[in-house]
């Protein structure tokens, strides 16, 4: 066999009429010219790269004090932004966890069988401190540390970031019983990871989940008809049936069941002090849109035993401790999202040319790409606030607390509202490439809408801004005065504070018209924000379009005159 590369001239003959001339590549094999196959003008892929050299989250923890825990920040990024990262989020999202009810001889064990790379995701996440860990760090600043970090690391894939999620969010809730939290908290901050079913006293690490909503309620988790009885040896006997419990694999629960004295807060282990197993049977795994890697189950209460946490009656003000913070991951996760699509866009337009020149040149395509940016950062900016906020309000300040939890019902709603359309948006960049599964943008477009389901859809967020705003006055007083602590410096914004305080003039449609003022106090809110803090350019980006309404209703409407340059270059990732 003789083969050889030529270049040959040759001419194709239609209907006997010469029609084309072209030159191309031949293999020649035994006499037999063959074509071969080209591939040119595609974009090599966006890997080992430093996914941490990102402006908006190096310049706000230098902000809040947390410049100590850049060094760590970057090891996160250079691993998050490598290949064996990237193939760790595949492996997990392609081989979703399995339900295994029963053993081969028909005994009830009710677990989930993960791969292997969720495992080594949870190892990472958990070492890094991503869980538990700020609650037991004298460092300054560590919960925004663990936001930055969180934010880093969460791109390389969003399912495993859930129980890691519970388990920070869960330690003050777990402190209205502090016979519990006393015994249980160090196994929640420590940095090993444990995922195997046995007495939690036993282990060398803890995860926690929640378990609240049931079929016939959702969101109103008062309706709830899942019974508690109360034992002579001071347990709870629990029978229900929850619709939504993810991360059944979790080591235990924070529950909601109708005690003696009302809705109340229970703490339910997997396995018991002596070494049975609770009673927790998994009915099946949710078939869910995204977030595949992650398990989420339908978990029957049969007899379980249970531990109260707080006061019988107060279920709903003790795991809203926890709710609170998951809100705060669930912003986290949705500018995590837009950035993450922000980045491949822009590094797609930079290696893809068409029309003449490369995409990141041309006029139009500038437009968009600056326009996701300022999403992206004004989100990030936002979300990294919050985290700041909550170290302040766990120091004990009040005035801190008060804005944090206006703040992130604000923020939830409307951060994640965006994240679906910015995903959209960021996919087309990629054209046809991008509707492709190999380019992980349909992931990240089948996760953004989650975040703004879980842990409460929009109008439930919408509403709880209203109800906050009507049981404590005060937190409307304390949001117009952080966002007013900027006037002066951009007339758009000025306007814009001014027109929302108008907003609350008519008490009577406040319900009706929820969502519309909430999504103006969160734009207002990241506009404040990225004034006094951000980039002049994301900043001035922001609020012409944003704030002073001189855009279109879709991404790419940017006004004329903006430096679409310096914003593109602030998520343009450095790779090489």
């Amino acid at each position: 066999m003789i083969l050889h590369n030529c270049i040959a001239r040759f001419r194709i003959v239609i209907d006997g009429d010469v029609s084309i001339c072209r030159t191309a590549r031949f293999v020649v094999r035994e006499g037999e010219a063959v074509p071969t196959h080209t591939v040119t003008n595609q974009v090599p892929p966006l890997v080992d790269y430093d996914a941490a050299e990102v402006p908006v989250i190096l310049e706000a923890l230098e902000r809040g004090g947390a410049g100590h825990a850049l060094d760590e920040v970057h090891e996160i990024g250079r691993l998050a932004g490598s290949a064996h990262a990237q193939e760790l989020g595949d492996l997990a999202e392609e081989h979703q966890p399995v339900l295994q009810t029963h053993d081969r001889y028909g005994h009830r064990i009710d677990e989930v069988r993960y791969d292997p790379s969720y495992h080594e995701l949870m190892r990472h996440a958990v070492r890094f401190g991503l869980h538990g860990a700020p609650w037991a760090d004298s460092r300054p600043a560590p919960h925004l540390v663990r936001a930055a970090k969180t934010s880093v690391w969460s791109q390389v894939d969003a399912g495993h970031g859930c129980p890691i999620s519970m388990t920070y969010a869960v330690v003050p809730a777990l402190r209205a019983n502090a016979e519990l939290s006393a015994r249980y908290e160090p196994l929640l901050t420590s940095r090993e990871y444990d995922p195997v079913l046995r007495p939690l006293a036993g282990k060398p690490g803890l995860i926690a989940g929640m378990s609240m909503t049931e079929k016939q309620g959702g969101s109103d988790v008062r309706a709830n008809t899942t019974t508690a009885v109360p034992q002579p040896d001071g347990s709870y006997r629990i029978t229900g049936h929850k619709w939504f419990t993810s991360a059944p694999m979790s080591d235990f629960f924070l529950a909601l069941a109708q005690a003696p004295g009302g809705l109340s807060c229970f703490f339910v282990p997997r396995v018991l002090p002596d070494g049975t197993r609770n009673p927790f049977h998994l009915q099946r795994l949710k078939d869910k849109l995204g977030n595949h890697s992650n398990a989420s189950s339908e978990v029957e209460y049969d007899d379980t035993v249970g531990w109260l946490v707080g006061d019988e009656g107060r279920g709903v003000p003790t795991i809203i401790e926890m709710v609170n913070l998951t809100r705060l991951d669930c912003t986290l996760a949705s500018a995590t999202g837009m950035r993450t699509g922000t980045i491949a866009a822009i590094h797609h337009a930079q290696h893809r040319r068409a029309f003449g020149a490369n995409l990141v040149d041309q006029p139009l395509m500038r437009n968009v790409l600056a326009d996701l940016a300022i999403e992206a950062e004004g989100a990030t900016t936002a979300a990294l606030w919050l985290a700041e906020l909550t170290d302040r309000a766990t120091a004990g300040d009040e005035a801190a607390d008060l804005l944090r939890r206006i703040g992130l019902a604000v923020s939830k709603y409307y951060v994640c509202k965006r994240g679906p359309i910015h995903a959209a948006e960021a996919l087309e960049c990629l054209g046809g490439n991008g509707y492709v599964e190999d380019s992980r943008m349909p992931r990240l477009y089948r996760e953004a809408p989650l975040m703004s389901v879980w842990e409460g859809s929009g109008n439930v967020a919408a509403l709880d801004v209203l109800r906050a705003l009507a049981k404590q006055p005060a937190t409307l007083t304390a949001f117009l005065d952080e966002v007013k602590s900027a006037t002066g410096a951009d007339s758009a914004l000025d306007t814009a504070i001014g027109r929302l305080e108008g907003e609350f003039t008519d008490p009577e449609t406040l319900p009706h018209r929820a969502r519309r003022i909430v999504g103006d106090m969160a734009l207002v809110l990241q506009g404040s924000l990225l004034v006094r803090f951000g980039h002049p350019a994301v900043a001035e980006g922001f609020t012409r379009s944003r704030l002073g309404r001189d855009r279109g209703d879709v991404f790419g409407t940017l006004p004329v005159g903006l430096d679409t340059g310096a914003i593109i270059e602030r998520l343009t990732p450095k790779v090489g």
